[in-house]
């Protein structure tokens, strides 16, 4: 027996989600009959929500949680009947507020064969019961479906890649891998995967990028957490890849770490057409740096910063600068290097205003330190709420955030807002801001997507929008991260 089912992706950084596409096909595959809705692009059909034996909700990171967290009850009053289902990396993380709404099942980690064994259970008219908490998270080695995309939202409708002096290319997505191998305290990951990694097979890989080729993409962007967590199989994907598609172009995300150690590989990164790798640098003070484990130093990032510019490559870094340890010089220091290091315009402005996210589970409880800073967890905001010893670094972070997303609203240049936040930095210091050198012809040039989220976090106080409508959701929202790599 068929069971309708509705998978519902709530926002997934710009990107036509894997996390509906690929259990689509496992679900199609057995006969189910499946409807795939991005809420961050499409409206609610109540509809298909009223026909609904199994409503299932993908919750890949804080914002999309966020945001389901509002969805939720309206979907139960829809359709009373449906079983609820959340998965993703942040379903098992907040299973008991998800409890609390009224989901069924939770699963996380490689969720597909849940997802089905789940429909079959319903399908066979068997009392569903929700899963115990042992049972959550799967590990299990799948053996993955080529995603499948159909009834989705053009591609055409989401992030586009933006190449200064050459407008802009069509942008598709997939993964290689999932999960990772590092154990990084801030990361979401890490408390789902625990430094496990799984791989998607290298002829999915190539399906599901010939599809979207096919379908018009220009660019593809690897969504792995770390695309070298299997180099071998990273790298062997990258020169089938070009072969296949010489005129495609992709981005990866790789750590710091990772660059430094298979910097070897880089120069055939480049050669197979990628236009630039985003790494999660996180900070440039190694006492941050050190207590959020991220297993690379100041130093480090400034070494791969060079040789990308020896080898002509473009490196997008990611920070989190407002963390309990920022203190004014520090700030003012990360932006020092962000501009000698002539990285102006490969840092989205928003990173520049992004405080660090505490959500449960996360790795950073294990320190007394943070455990004594932060207050109880707000299950509104999903997180453990602290605040900056100086107050003015909290303020900070908000006056950059209101930069950032002024600057996005009016589409000012990134250089423009970088100067405003360099003045702004300065002021609130109480220091006179010195001039900054004028980016040369190549600085100038940088290709970045145009959607402004880089990573796992959550929006602003613009970005924090309601379900199929796009009007402020909350007017208290802040930018956080928690960084994939």
């Amino acid at each position: 027996m068929a069971v309708n089912i509705v998978l519902i992706s709530t926002y997934e950084l710009g990107r036509q989600p894997f996390g509906l596409a690929s259990p689509a096909a496992w679900l199609r595959k057995r006969g189910h009959r499946v409807v795939a809705l991005d809420l961050a692009r499409q409206s609610l059909d109540e509809s298909a929500i009223g026909a609904a034996g199994l409503i299932a909700i993908y919750l890949p990171m804080h914002t999309a949680t966020r945001l389901a967290a509002q969805l939720i009850p309206q979907l139960r009053k829809q359709n009373p009947r449906a079983h609820l289902c959340c998965y993703g990396l942040y379903a098992p993380m907040n299973v008991d507020y998800l409890r609390m709404l009224g989901v069924s099942t939770i699963l996380g980690g490689e969720f597909e064969e849940g997802l089905a064994h789940l429909a079959e259970r319903l399908a066979a008219g068997g009392e569903t019961i929700a899963l115990p908490a042992e049972s959550l998270i799967s590990m299990a080695r799948l053996q993955f479906e080529v995603p499948d995309r159909s009834g989705m939202p053009a591609m055409e409708k989401y992030a586009h890649l933006i190449v200064p002096g050459d407008g802009h290319r069509i942008v598709g997505s997939t993964e290689a891998s999932r999960g990772c191998k590092h154990l990084c305290r801030h990361c979401p990951i890490v408390p789902v995967y625990k430094g496990v990694f799984r791989i998607v097979s290298r002829d999915v890989v190539l399906e599901d990028v010939r599809r979207q080729v096919a379908a018009g993409a220009q660019h593809i962007t690897f969504g792995d957490p770390d695309f070298f967590n299997g180099v071998r199989h990273a790298m062997e994907l990258a020169e089938v890849f070009h072969r296949e598609f010489p005129v495609v172009t992709y981005d990866v995300t790789i750590k710091i770490e990772h660059l430094l150690k298979f910097e070897k590989h880089l120069p055939a990164l480049r050669d197979t057409g990628c236009l630039f790798v985003i790494s999660a640098v996180e900070s440039v003070d190694d006492t941050v740096l050190g207590f959020l484990e991220k297993g690379h130093t100041r130093e480090d990032f400034l070494r791969v910063a060079k040789t990308f510019r020896d080898l002509g490559m473009t490196l997008h870094p990611t920070f989190v600068p407002f963390t309990p340890w920022t203190t004014e010089d520090g700030y003012l220091d990360l932006l020092r290097v962000i501009e000698q290091q002539g990285v102006i315009e490969n840092v989205a402005p928003i990173q520049l205003g992004i405080r660090l996210l505490i959500p449960a589970g996360s790795r950073m409880l294990e320190l007394e330190e943070v455990r004594r800073l932060v207050g109880p967890f707000d299950p509104q905001s999903l997180a453990y709420p602290w605040k900056n010893a100086d107050p003015r670094m909290d303020a900070l972070s908000e006056t950059v955030q209101e930069i950032a997303a002024t600057a996005e609203r009016q589409k000012e240049s990134r250089a423009a807002t970088f100067e405003r936040i360099w003045m702004a930095a300065h002021a609130a210091a109480g220091l006179s801001a010195p001039k900054i050198s004028p980016p040369t012809r190549s600085q100038a040039g940088v290709p970045f997507l145009s959607e402004p989220w880089y990573c796992c976090a959550e929006p602003t106080r613009d970005q924090l929008v309601s379900i199929g409508a796009q009007k402020p959701l909350a007017k208290n929202a802040v930018a956080s991260a928690d960084g994939f790599v």
